[in-house]
């Protein structure tokens, strides 16, 4: 059940945070939080991070699906692991989730969050980069 709330949280948080972004930013537009540090700056993404793999969405979404039937296989046994561990797997269903949402919705992905010094980013990013560093903290604690 933690595995799905998580998701379901994430999903929402994303997809309400694009929501606002989408209705009250033009295309393009940046808004200096902390200037030339942190700017929102509304962009379509159709691609990964980096902008590699642009107008390739079915690369994503297949593994968007891939991930899903994983996480259906395997649900059973993520079970017995720790809290933290099915946050994570949440984290990342979740996240997926709400890129893929973008990505069949508009054939790219809405981001907003602006560190110009790395590429543009969303909610569902954030979501996803947790989810994976504490799947890997899991395994890795575990093989100690």
């Amino acid at each position: 059940m933690m595995i799905i709330g998580m998701a379901f949280l994430v999903v929402i948080l994303d997809q309400v945070v694009k929501y606002i972004v989408q209705h009250s930013m033009e295309l393009g537009q940046t808004i200096p939080l902390i200037p030339h540090v942190f700017h929102l700056t509304y962009i379509l993404n159709p691609g990964a991070a980096f902008g590699i793999l642009a107008n390739q969405s079915w690369i994503f979404l297949l593994v968007a699906l891939a991930l899903f039937v994983a996480f259906f296989v395997y649900r059973k046994r993520m079970e017995m692991t720790p809290l933290y561990f099915q946050a994570a797997v949440g984290m990342l269903l979740g996240g997926t989730l709400g890129n893929a949402i973008d990505r069949l919705r508009l054939h790219a992905v809405v981001d907003f969050f602006d560190f110009r010094i790395w590429p543009i980013f969303n909610v569902a990013d954030i979501a996803i980069c947790c989810g994976i560093a504490l799947i890997l903290l899991f395994y890795w604690r575990r093989a100690e």
